[in-house]
Order: structure tokens, then sequence, then C-alpha cells
């Protein structure tokens, strides 16, 4: 017999390590299946598992569960990311709190060494955690993109990509973090809200140049009055990178500073003549509509100063201190200061000047490296570079054509937009941690690019050669994950059996750091897509649709849920709320699928009470009883939902579904009306419902195993001890339903659906009417057709059970002091005279209803003011129409209840 209640902190790590053990994980060996194949989008080797991973990692093993199920041979090829610049902070930061010496006088190797000692001991912890959530990934493939497999690949792919002018190294501005001394990736760069301010600097004209500048206008924007000036003002929110200006643009239609284009300023404390230019770039709405030009110092100047030929000037050094290295007009005072102690150097000489025309509070975003917190500077310096256009032609056409789709269609037009889009690939990092680069320097700077330093000495003809010193960005790895992980560049039988892979499941953030990149490597070196279908999930946020933060209090962790309600519960809840862009989670509603998993256990219980046991060789196709009809044909159209849902990535309506036919269909109706039928005598209904019963059940396992591996499999297991063996030991291991349409039964629909809404219609009006649950008033069906009256008499008994009434007779007319209503289109009556006070039912009512008109007029109120329309946040004003809407139909219902009072 069943436990009373399932156990999932006994039973999980149980039942999983009976899986792994099993090899179930591992795709078949019959090269007759078909290939199903997923690769995991690999976490940071020092991550730990948080909900977006929950979510994420749920929908690839439903995906994972069904297509197993389903017959196929199914890889879920799992692996972690060795992430640079994150794994390097964390093991400096450990030794800094060791008190040892930093990596920089500890030498590369040593560090690196230390690097690896970490991995051993510590790294990887979410490999662990992602058992536990369940996922059934293949860890007998497990991957690692520093691993020497993919070591091989990394290097082949750089050389081969140089070879053909696709890589190349490159003088261009990058997101360069000052503390970490390297360039990051925009994915690493976090734009952040500040207190901040306008400086507006008056630049003086060179070569006595004055012109008329306009001062007043009319009501037509014309100017009526003017001033003759000497000087033209900028306005810069990083007065310190003034030092680097190499000159000032305006926008060609700005009619006020036409003559100054081809003019000169003489830029203040440097000296430095700087040529006034026209570029679309400058806005002439904003501020004066001249704006100072730093192309080495700011991604938008540095566009400006290609399309002008104007000089790009470095002024920052790697820790973001002035440097007069490349600039000797800059005064010596100014040389190793950091740069917002020379900011307010310069904005106080300025001030002192005279040419600090005033300074306008803001705020503003500035980028900060999302690891380091401090704020990035984009400096220009020698970096390598992939030229993402060329490979991204083939990638674009992909998706076009039809040959990977994503799901849903509508982030098509991101990967679209950003791939036209595409600016050429920063590939370095100055890091130490990570797959160092496959290029070498001789001793005039000649550059040799080879797999091998033997291979690289060859080439320069037996030089002493230098390697570089820099690593690959982790996302160059990572963009070969679907064919280095499966061998490549060796021809392995799993790259032949399992790429291109089928699905890839992840997060819209990064469709263009890794979904559009393993394309482009994918096209370019297998000559195929990676992935057949890009499933892109949704964001967690918390039940406020807030994002999850550790600030704000909010967070959910999902192993803090596993440990107290278990992993089902958790799993559940990501898939059925997974069809929306921004999930919003809260810990009830986990609670409340915990519930679910409990009805089920407990349906199991009752089921296994009344001896529905497994019978040799029970063929449903032959059942009699109308409600064995019935819940066949029920599960066969649940059948068919979850598969078209899972099949179509619609996880929401897969779980959803599985809800409806559990909670609803079995449990709620289909338990209870085999109730009789176990108590009752008829041995030939009892022996068919029991079977029938059992049956339903074991489908019912099956279909939801996918999203609910842990309470499915343990109850497969212990309902297996009785009753007729299983040919499937393992529920992981057991064929999906397949069920034929002959098994959806049109009369048994009928009949059954009529029952139950009859029920249903005489619950709702037992509420509303406030009868007394002990109170069973009689039911009258008024002048019944052939069908109904028959129904009635067939499933007497059943009616009188659940509906809890004393009679369920038919009679021409609606008997006086009875409720009239119609259900499934029967005429019916419920007689409530004496069994309800009528007076005290319309006050209640009554009052109810002001109730909900109070509500109503406050909800109006709110939604038929302009200001709170324009200023609530849509989800405060979605959440105000549900509750109108929720009060108009409470209203509603009301009113109907005390009409029929009113018939009484």
């Amino acid at each position: 017999m069943l436990e009373k209640t399932f156990d999932p902190a006994a039973a999980e790590p149980r039942l999983y390590a009976r899986w792994e053990a099993s090899g179930a994980f591992a795709p078949k060996t019959d090269g007759a299946a078909e290939a199903y194949s997923i690769v995991i989008p690999p976490p940071n080797v020092t991550g730990s598992l948080h909900i977006g991973h929950a979510l994420n990692n749920t929908l690839q093993d439903i995906l994972a569960r069904y297509h197993r199920m389903r017959g196929k041979a199914v890889l879920w090829l799992p692996g972690t990311d060795h992430a640079g610049i994150a794994t390097q902070m964390v093991v400096e930061r450990q030794l800094a709190a060791a008190g040892n010496v930093g990596r920089r006088d500890m030498g590369r190797e040593a560090f690196v060494q230390k690097v690896w000692d970490w991995k051993a001991e510590s790294g990887g912890t979410i490999v662990q955690q992602l058992r536990r959530l369940g996922a059934s990934c293949d860890w007998s493939r497990e991957r690692f993109t520093l691993d020497e497999g993919l070591n091989a690949a990394v290097r082949k792919v750089f050389v081969q990509l140089h070879q053909q002018g696709l890589i190349y190294r490159d003088k261009r501005l990058v997101n360069w973090d000052p503390q970490f001394q390297t360039a990051i990736s925009d994915l690493e760069v976090e734009q952040r809200e500040v207190e901040g301010a306008y400086w507006h600097f008056a630049y003086p004209l060179a070569d006595g140049v004055t012109y008329e500048h306009p001062i007043a206008f009319d009501e037509d924007g014309n100017a009526t009055e003017w001033e003759t000036r000497d000087f033209i003002v900028v306005a810069t929110t990083r007065p310190e990178t003034m030092l680097g200006d190499t000159g000032v643009a305006v926008h060609p239609d700005d009619g006020r500073y036409a003559g100054l284009v081809g003019k000169f300023v003489t830029l203040p404390i440097v000296g430095r003549r700087i040529p006034i230019v026209a570029d679309d770039y400058a806005d002439p709405t904003k501020g004066s509509g001249a704006v100072k030009i730093t192309p080495a110092h700011d991604f938008n100047d540095f566009g400006v100063g290609k399309r002008a030929g104007l000089e790009a000037l470095n002024i920052l050094d790697a820790f973001a201190r002035i440097t007069t290295a490349d600039t000797p007009d800059i005064p010596a005072e100014y040389d190793g200061l950091d740069r917002f102690a020379a900011r307010k150097a310069i904005v106080a000489r300025a001030e002192e000047e005279g040419w600090l025309r005033e300074i306008e509070k803001t705020r503003h975003v500035v980028p900060h490296g999302d690891r380091s917190g401090v704020v990035i500077e984009p400096w220009l310096t020698d970096q390598w570079y992939v030229d993402a256009q060329t490979l991204a032609q083939p990638a674009l056409k992909a998706v076009e054509q039809g040959d990977t789709v994503f799901e849903p269609k509508s982030y098509e037009k991101i990967y679209f937009e950003w791939l036209r889009n595409i600016e050429p690939w920063c590939i370095s990092r100055q890091l130490w941690w990570g797959h160092r680069i496959p290029a070498w320097y001789d001793a005039d700077g000649q550059i040799y690019v080879a797999e091998t330093e033997a291979e690289a000495v060859a080439q320069s003809g037996g030089k002493a050669l230098t390697q570089d010193e820099d690593v690959l960005d982790t996302w160059f790895s990572s963009a070969l994950w679907p064919f280095s992980t499966m061998g490549w560049p060796e021809k392995t039988d799993d790259l032949a059996r399992f790429y291109p892979t089928s699905d890839l499941v992840t997060a819209a953030d990064i469709i263009f750091f890794w979904v559009a990149r393993m394309m482009m490597m994918g096209l370019h070196f297998m000559d195929e897509v990676p992935f057949k279908r890009v499933i892109i999930n949704g964001l967690v946020r918390d039940e406020k649709g807030q994002k999850m933060s550790k600030s704000k209090g909010n967070v959910i962790d999902p192993l803090v849920i596993i440990d107290e309600l278990g992993a089902d519960p958790l799993r559940f809840t990501m898939a059925i709320l997974s069809g929306t862009r921004d999930i919003k989670l809260s810990r009830q509603r986990i609670e409340g699928y915990r519930n679910f998993g409990t009805k089920l256990w407990n349906a199991a219980r009752f089921s296994q009470m009344n001896e529905a046991l497994r019978v040799e060789g029970f063929d449903p196709s032959t059942v009699d009883q109308t409600i064995n009809r019935w819940v066949r044909g029920e599960l066969t159209k649940t059948e068919r939902a979850v598969s078209e849902a899972i099949e179509g990535g619609r996880f929401d309506d897969a779980a959803s579904a599985l809800y409806r036919f559990v909670w609803n269909v079995f449990c709620d109706w289909y338990l209870e009306l085999a109730k009789p039928v176990f108590q009752g005598s008829d041995a030939a209904a009892k022996a068919e419902t029991r079977a029938m019963t059992a049956w339903t059940l074991d489908q019912t396992l099956k279909l939801l195993h996918p999203v609910m591996p842990f309470i499915t499999e343990e109850l497969w297991d212990e309902l297996g001890k009785d009753g007729a063996a299983r040919e499937e030991p393992m529920l992981i291991g057991a064929q999906w339903p397949a069920l034929p349409d002959a098994f959806i039964d049109v009369g048994a629909e009928a009949e059954i659906g009529w029952l139950v809404d009859l029920v249903t219609d005489v619950r709702a009006l037992r509420a509303e009417m406030n009868v007394p649950p002990g109170a069973k008033p009689p039911l009258t069906f008024v002048a019944p057709d052939g069908v109904t009256a028959e129904r009635a008499l067939r499933h007497r008994d059943l009616i009188l059970t659940l509906a809890r009434v004393s009679e369920a007779a038919a009679a021409p007319t609606a008997p006086a002091g009875a409720v009239t209503f119609v259900s499934g289109g029967t005429a019916a009556a419920l007689s409530l005279a004496g069994i309800i006070d009528l007076g005290a039912e319309r006050v209640r009512l009554t009052k109810e209803v002001a109730a909900f008109d109070s509500d109503i007029g406050h909800v109006m109120k709110k939604l038929g003011n302009p200001n709170f329309v324009e200023r609530a946040a849509p989800a405060v004003i979605d959440e105000q129409r549900a509750k109108l809407a929720e009060a108009e139909a409470g209203k509603a219902r009301l009113e109907a209840a005390l009409a029929r009072l009113e018939s009484l």
C-alpha cells in the first residue's frame, strides 16, 4: 500500500541514482531509432542553480524525456563553460582572502594551475544541482569548454578563419574594464542610471573667426536677435575626455553653424587646433547642437572620426589614468591622474579661466562592468577581431528560408536586426584563464598564426617567438559548442548521428551573443545549421513582475524550493507559466502545484484501496461502461493535446492539458463516478472499472512523466508491485501512449458531459442561493425529452449523491417554490421553499450586489482618470481591468440569483 504522502526528500535522490545507473540517459544504440539531440546552454563553471536555470533546464528535460518515450535515440549533451573573467575573479578573490600574492606576482603558469586546482575542488557544483532538478542529461558525454578536445577545436577554428582572412588584428574601440585590465563583451556591460551633469564648455574659435549666434526667437521659431560670438559651446558628461578631442561636430542642416564648418577651434588647456565638421550624429535639438568629438574614447565619436578623417588620440592608460604617451601636448601636470581626479581638475580650471558656461544636473546611463562594478571605458587598443559581417550572411539566409526556426517566431526579428547591423567581433581578452590565442610574434612584431608553437616556428624560419598573452572571448569557444562537443574536427559517430541538433532552448538575452554565433560557426565549419529550432524561454520575475534581486529580497532559490517542496512542483510551475515572456513567479504558485501532485498521489491511493490493479491482457477498446468509454476518450484527447503542445514547444499548453485531465477529469469526476460502481453489486462493471482505472492511471503517469518525473516514477514503481507485471520496469523507459481515434466515444462524451454539467450547475446554484451543505432539496426535470429522461433515470443514483439532492424526477411543470435553471439544454428546477430564508437571502444578495457596485465604481474611476492610465505600469492597468471584469461577472451572477428568488 502506498504511504499516505509522497516524500520527495527521500525519493528523489534514490530515483535519480537509479535512472543514472540504468543507462537510461544515454541515447539508444539501435541505429534504426530516429535521433533527437539538444546541447545544454553550458552554465558557468562558477555558477549555482538559479531560477532561470530551473526554467531553461526543465523545458529541455521535458523534451528529452518525451522524445525518449517516443522511442527516439535522445542525446541531451551537458557541459560547463570555463567563464574566463568570472572564474579568474573567483580565484583572485580567494587568493587575496588567504593573504597570497596576486596573480601578476605569481606568474601565469602558477596562477592558471591554481584555477585548475579550484575547478577540481569547487567548480561544477551546478552539475550536481542540475541532477537535483531531475535533468536527464547523458553525463557520460559531459564536456568543458576548456577541455583538451575543445582546445583543439578552438585552435583549428582560429587558424582556419585567420587563413581565410576572417580573423584579423586591428586597433579599434573596445569596452575596457580598468579593474580587470581586459576588454569585455557587450553582454558583460551593465548600464546603470546615475546622478551626473552636462558641463557646457565654450571652445574659442581659432584664427579670429566670429559668427552671429541667434539668442531670441518668435512664436514660429525664427531668430529675432543675435549676438557676435568668438566661441562655440559644447556639452559633455565626461570633461576628462576633452584632452583627447580632435574635432567638434555640427549637423549639416543646422543653419546656426553653417558658416563654421571647415573652420577651427583652439582646444582649451591643450591648445590643439581642431576642425569643426558636419555630421548627422550632432543633434540640433539637444544642448547647443554642437558636440565635442573624442574618437579614441567614445563609440559614436569613433564613427564620426572615421567619416571625417579625425585623428584618434588615446589619452588613457589601461588603468584609466591620463597618459601623455601619445599626446605630448597635454600638460605634464595631468599625466598619471585618475580619470575622475582629472575631471575635477579640468572643471575647476574651466571655471577659473571662464570657459565653463553652465553645469546642468542630470540622470544618465553609464556603462559598468557587471562583475567588477567599475565604470567601463571605451578604449582604443589592438585586439583580435572576427569578420562577423561575412559570417553573418549564411546565418541570416538560414533563418530567412526556414532551415532554423524560432519559437515564438517574433524573436526572429531580434535575430535579423542584430545580424543585419553586425559589427566586427572583438574576440581577444586580456586574461590568463581561457583559450590562449594561437598567435606568436618575432622580435620585429611579425605575427605567425598556427595550431602549435612548432608550426609557428617553422613558419618563421626558426626565429625565437613569443606567444600572444591574450585569451579568447568565452563566447568564441561557446560558438563551437554544438559540434566541438561531439568530437569535431574528428569525424565521429556522434557528429554523424546527432548533428545538426534538433532543438536549442535558451533565453532571449543571448540570441546575439550565443545563438547567432553558433549559427555562424556551425554553417561555416559544418555546412549545416547547428539546430533546427530555437525555443526562447521567458524571464522569471517575482509575482509583481519585478526583476529578482538579492537587494530587493525577492529572489526565489530553486534549491530551497526543492529542499522544501520537491523538484516536481517547481518543474510543473515552470512549465505551466512558460508561455509568457515575463513569468510572474511566487512561492504560493509552486505550493499550489505541490497540491496537484498530492491530488494525484491520493487518487492513486484511492485506486489501490479499491483494488484497481493492472489486469493481464486488459483491452481498453472493449469496455462497455459509459464512464469508462468516456474517460478513455478524455485521456485520448489529452494525449493528443500534450503531444502536440510538446512537439510545438508550447510547454504551458501541455501542462494545462495535464492539469485539467488529472485534477478535473480523472480525480474530480471519473473517480467520483466510479465510487458507486466500486461499492455496487455488479461484478462485471466493478471488474471492468477497476481494470480501466488502473490502465488510465498508468497512461496518465506516462503523460505526466516528462514534466513531473519523480512522483510519477515513484507511483509507477509502487503501483507495479501489485497486479499484472509491466513490460517496462521503469517509467523513464516506458513507451509514450499511442491511443487510437476510435477511443474517443462521442455518445459517452455527450452523456457524461450532460451529467457533469448538471451536477456542476446544481452545485453552483446551491452556492449562489446559500443552501446549507446538509440540505438535500428535490430536483425536478421539467418536461424532459426522451434522451434526457433516460439519462436521468440511468444516472439517478449518481445525481442524488453528487448533487446532494433528495430526488431526481420528471414533471410537466416546475413545482411551486422551486428555482428554475437550464443545464445542457435541459430545463430543471430545484425546490428551495422551506430550505432557505427567502427574506434573509434577498437582503444578503442585495448587499453583495451593492458591494460589487462599489468595487466597480472604484475601478472605473481609476481607469477613467487619464493621469492614472498614462503613469501606471501596464501590469497595474491590466490588474485593474481584471478586477473590473471579475466584479462585473460577480454582480451579474448575484443579480441572476436575485431574479430567481423573485420567481419563487
